[in-house]
Parts: C-alpha cells; structure tokens; sequence
C-alpha cells in the first residue's frame, strides 16, 4: 500500500480504478466501501482529507477526529493500492477555491437547509478528487443519501466518466448506523440515540402494514422523544425532495437529530403502495 500526499504521485494504472473518498476516522462503513473496491476492481485507491469547505460550523471542523495513523493501520489488509492524503496547501495551494460546484435545489432542503454551504463544499472536493483520482468507479455510504443523491446528479449534468456504486448502510449489533460522530456519544447519549433506527423501522413496518404515509411518519416520528429533530421526512430517492401525502413508489424514510451536542443522521428505503 502506497501513501502520498502529492497529486503528482497519484498516477495511473492501465486496469479499473475505483476510489473511495473519506475524511477519516475511518470505521466498519468505510471499510466495507474499500471491500466492495477491492471485489470490484483492479485497483483500489482511498482519500483522506478533511475538506473544511463543507463545514458551516468552525468548531465542528476542529472537532472532527483526526485519526490518520489508525486509519492507515486499518487499511492496510484489505488489499488497498494507494492511499492519497493530501495537505490542505496540497488541495487548495492558492487558498479556498474562487470557482466552485453549486447543489443547486439539493444543497437547500433537508441536510442543505440545515448545514448551509455543505453540498457546495461536498460537491466541489468530489469534483477535485475525481480528477485527480481518475477512477472507473466512485464509491459512497448509503447511509449520506443526500449526498449520493447530489453526486450522482453531478455526475449526469457534467457528463462526468465515472460510477457512483452506492454500498448498504453498516450498523452495529443494536441497530445504530456506523458514523465517524458517534465517539461523541456518551453511553446515555447512546441508548437514546437507539430511537433513531427504531424511529425509521417503525414508520417503515406502518407502510407495510398500510397506514397512509402522514400517519406512517407520525408513527415513527413518536419514538423521538428525547431527541432534538430536525426533520423526519419521506424523500423522492432520485431528487431528496419531500414527496406528497399521495406519492406512490419508493421513498427514503430520513431523519437527522440532536443527541446532547452530536447531530446524527440516518436513512431507510420503504415502498408506499
């Protein structure tokens, strides 16, 4: 496994490249995105930069786990070719961009409206990193399905030569999606954090049971007590745009809440008939 912190080491090898782009602190989600590289491809490369554009909140940018040695420790088995972890100089080495991606509707709603100017961010490193990667294949957590849902678009609109392939959600054995955040979380803030994927299984079971999609919400949105919401929402998988109370079709169950001072996300897929 190679490490550089120059683009100019990146090269390019003549079989299928797929990269897996993080920002560290690295856990069993990432990991499962690199396995699903290394089955797929030739050749296996993962980022590691923490990209302060798509922090609107200074102080959750300097919180951010920094983790490199462990990161590269955990890496190192899984059959990765090359690790590229650049230096902000290195990425930005004429200082934060002038000219840069816009998420256009789908960095205002939902995690948009709620962390303004992150999309924009997001969007802009994905852009860098692909061409400097130059991958075949781009891998992403479903567990960000605004993200995914704004790369992909990305993609299509700038006619981009690469895939999205978008890797299941990795929780842990009590239901809790796997996030680099969830170091913060005291044990109290935990269990109560545990209403998050129960929140989203019950509205998810009212569906399948037949309640209508308002009661079906309401019905997931009562195992939040205790939680600050910031929104629990029914989203068109293709646009994240909240659907009509009469949307037929695949929708994603969302929701993003407060536990003490760690604001956590998550997401499941549901069919409303």
């Amino acid at each position: 496994m190679r490490v550089v912190e120059k683009a100019a080491e990146l090269g390019r090898s003549s079989g299928k490249r797929g990269v897996v782009m993080t920002m560290g602190a690295l856990h069993e989600g990432h990991l499962r995105l690199v396995r699903a590289a290394r089955d797929m491809c030739d050749e296996v490369v993962v980022t590691i930069f923490v990209n302060p554009l798509q922090f609107n909140d200074p102080s959750d940018l300097a919180r951010y786990p920094r983790t490199l040695a462990a990161d590269l420790e955990a890496l190192e088995p899984l059959g990765v070719d090359l690790v590229f972890a650049p230096s902000l100089e290195e990425m930005y080495p004429a200082g934060p961009p002038v000219v840069r991606v816009s998420a256009g509707r789908v960095g205002e709603i939902f995690e948009g409206a709620a962390r303004p100017g992150h999309f924009d961010g997001m969007l802009t490193v994905v852009l860098k990193l692909l061409n400097l990667t130059a991958p075949d294949v781009a891998y992403f957590g479903a567990k960000d399905a605004q993200q995914v849902i704004a790369v992909r678009r990305m993609v299509a609109d700038f006619n981009l030569p690469v895939k999205i392939e978008t890797v299941p959600t990795v929780r842990d054995p009590d239901g809790l999606a796997k996030s680099s955040r969830n170091v913060f979380l005291s044990p109290e803030e935990r269990q109560l954090a545990l209403a998050i994927p129960r929140a989203l299984a019950e509205a998810a079971g009212a569906l399948e049971g037949g309640l209508s999609l308002p009661d079906a919400l309401v019905a997931g949105r009562s195992q939040l007590t205790g939680l600050d919401v910031d929104y629990f929402a029914a989203l068109n998988p293709a646009s994240a745009e909240s659907v009509p109370n009469d949307y037929r079709g695949e929708v994603l169950l969302a929701v993003a809440a407060k536990v003490g001072q760690t604001r956590l996300i998550d997401n499941r897929p549901a069919m409303v008939r």
